[in-house]
């Protein structure tokens, strides 16, 4: 299976590998069906961009990295009931909150490497949520590679789930960073760390970034691993960007916007060839990836022409050029 553009998906050779659902979170169409092209309109209408499907090229690829579909869904609906909650001023689902992270620490721990289901492939109006929790999972990956214990994971998990929990009060984003401090300060039980993460996510060491300028070692590291993750996300899915152009983004950041030690973690926990990428080599092949090995940047991939399988990791005279 592969994730694919919308636009890319072909009902003769394709059939659907993952559900699609509404926002309700009802299956709209199963798993194992192809999509008739006024269904694949009304998707498009729904912002539902891309699809993750089986064709012949992704034939044994399982994406066995990505979270689960159920277990990410949940978390999105838990992020949704904490917005309505604070909209209405009635208290965080908190116990529910706390279950997910929990269950998202144990499948961050129990994997080599976690990988968000892209939230391209959900209804417009639950990418709000589906970002915040994938913001999260890619900043569990980077504690892990710091080296972080289970209440530093936690901690963080909870800062990133809700760091754009402002946005539930206030359309202003100058604002919004303020506010979510202030709604998660008030809660006793959550940490005034994980607060700090919604109240400094868009400061900088630079200190040219919101809302308090702030500057150097002042600028918490939990809050700039979600800054992190919350640009990544919005590079790839609002801009566009593919995975290895929005990872030399954030190598851009290095030492000047955000820690060196902090986008070197980034960059070896989070691939920029995910399983399923189409690519070409430096010796003129295409290639597809097929899983991520011993290597975060030296991927598995099989060859298109000859259905050869080889590991990036010990062929070092194969370079990857380009993406198809």
């Amino acid at each position: 299976m592969r994730l694919i553009s919308i636009n890319e998906y072909d009902e003769t050779s394709m059939q659907l590998a993952k559900p699609v659902y509404d926002a309700k979170l009802r299956v709209l169409l199963a798993a194992g069906n192809t999509i008739h092209t006024k269904y694949l309109e009304r998707l498009k209408e729904v912002k539902i961009s891309h699809l993750i499907v089986e064709d012949k090229i992704s034939e044994g690829i399982t994406l066995e990295e990505l979270l689960d579909m159920p277990t990410w869904l949940e978390v999105i609906k838990t992020v949704e009931l904490s917005y309505d909650m604070v909209k209405i001023q009635k208290p965080i689902p908190l116990k529910s909150l706390l279950q997910c992270v929990g269950r998202l620490i144990v499948e961050m721990k129990i994997r080599p490497i976690l990988l968000p289901v892209p939230i391209t492939v959900i209804v417009g109006e639950l990418k709000t949520y589906a970002h915040a929790v994938n913001v999260t999972l890619m900043a569990l990956q980077i504690g892990k590679y710091m080296g972080y214990n289970d209440l530093q994971l936690r901690d963080l998990a909870v800062g990133c789930l809700l760091h754009d929990i402002g946005k539930a009060v206030t359309d202003d984003t100058s604002k919004h960073p303020e506010e979510g401090f202030n709604i998660l300060r008030s809660v006793r039980e959550i940490s005034l760390l994980s607060a700090h993460v919604a109240f400094q996510h868009h400061e900088t060491i630079d200190g040219l970034g919101y809302p308090r300028s702030l500057e150097g070692q002042a600028v918490h590291d939990y809050a700039q691993i979600c800054a992190l993750a919350n640009l990544y996300d919005n590079l790839i899915s609002d801009e566009e960007f593919s995975p290895h152009e929005a990872i030399e983004v954030i190598m851009g950041q290095y030492g000047r916007t955000y820690a060196e030690q902090l986008v070197q973690a980034f960059v070896k926990s989070i691939p920029p060839y995910p399983p399923g990428t189409k690519i070409q080599l430096n010796d003129g092949q295409e290639a597809i990836v097929t899983r991520i090995g011993s290597h975060m940047q030296r991927p598995d991939i099989r060859n298109t022409s000859n259905q050869i399988e080889l590991s990036l990791a010990e062929n070092s005279t194969l370079i990857i050029v380009g993406t198809l």
